[in-house]
């Protein structure tokens, strides 16, 4: 189940997504949430769209930022530009401004957006790919694990093709631990953590993490574990792997090609 990726096979990896010759579009600060809300919703709650002049029926990537649920902001990876994909990259309210599940619901709000407005932009709703970097890879996990949180949109979270949480953590998050006062170190696995919701039937997913000597700590364990878990369970599309001599800042980047390698499989 661990894959452990020497620079070789990362280099074929980087050279096999070559960039394509579309022509692309984007459009930013679109609203994914309706009816009343804050001015800070209003701020927080929107996301951009990257996609090809050109449409056609293309896989979507819904892209949530790190930053702990406490910063960060959205963009358009890099990796991810001028690859036949549409990219949609959110942003959500954070800690302590608003708490836990604030952020959940935010994050189930844009995938929900997703579902209904990628035809518009030539995606394929068969085809909506979840995905985020460190609290960004949590928020993803939950909203594909947890069916509740885009069931008030009447999706049924299985519908997502797979999830691809970067570098997540599978125990309740950090700032979530924070908001109730609970320290740093000490682990809590609640209804907020991902490994709380490991069934069979949830979409593929793929977890990677950088080498777990330099990640943040414990971040390869608790992955480790969550593949685990979820294989016990009966999930038969669960890979994890490790990117030797990646730390948790530099880790998406293989992480990227390995991705889009995955959709490209469909």
């Amino acid at each position: 189940m661990k894959h452990l990726l020497s620079c070789i096979l990362l280099f074929l990896c980087f050279a096999a997504a070559g960039q394509d010759t579309l022509t692309y579009i984007r459009k930013d600060n679109v609203a994914y949430r309706t009816g009343e809300q804050t001015p800070y919703m209003r701020e927080r709650c929107v996301l951009d769209v990257y996609h090809p002049a050109k449409q056609g029926k293309l896989p979507v990537i819904v892209w949530f930022h790190g930053g702990g649920i406490t910063g960060g902001n959205k963009f358009i990876p890099k990796e991810l530009m001028q690859q036949g994909v549409v990219v949609m990259a959110a942003n959500y309210r954070f800690s302590p401004k608003v708490s836990c599940p604030a952020y959940i619901e935010d994050a189930a709000a844009a995938v929900a957006w997703a579902f209904r407005h990628a035809h518009e932009f030539g995606g394929d709703t068969s085809r909506i790919y979840v995905a985020g970097h460190s609290a960004g890879g949590y928020l993803a996990a939950m909203v594909g694990l947890d069916k509740q949180w885009l069931a008030p949109y009447q999706i049924n979270a299985n519908r997502i093709a797979a999830l691809f949480p970067f570098s997540s953590t599978a125990i309740t998050h950090f700032t979530i631990r924070k908001e109730r006062n609970i320290p740093e170190i000490q682990a809590i696995i609640d209804a907020f953590a991902p490994l709380y919701h490991v069934r069979a039937d949830a979409p593929p997913l793929f977890l990677y993490t950088g080498d777990r000597e330099k990640e943040m700590m414990g971040r390869y364990e608790e992955n480790a574990y969550w593949a685990r878990m979820m294989q016990l369970a009966g999930h038969k599309n669960t890979h994890l792997y490790e990117f030797d001599g990646y730390d948790h800042g530099n880790m998406p980047g293989p992480a990227y090609y390995l991705m889009l390698k995955e959709i490209r499989k469909k």
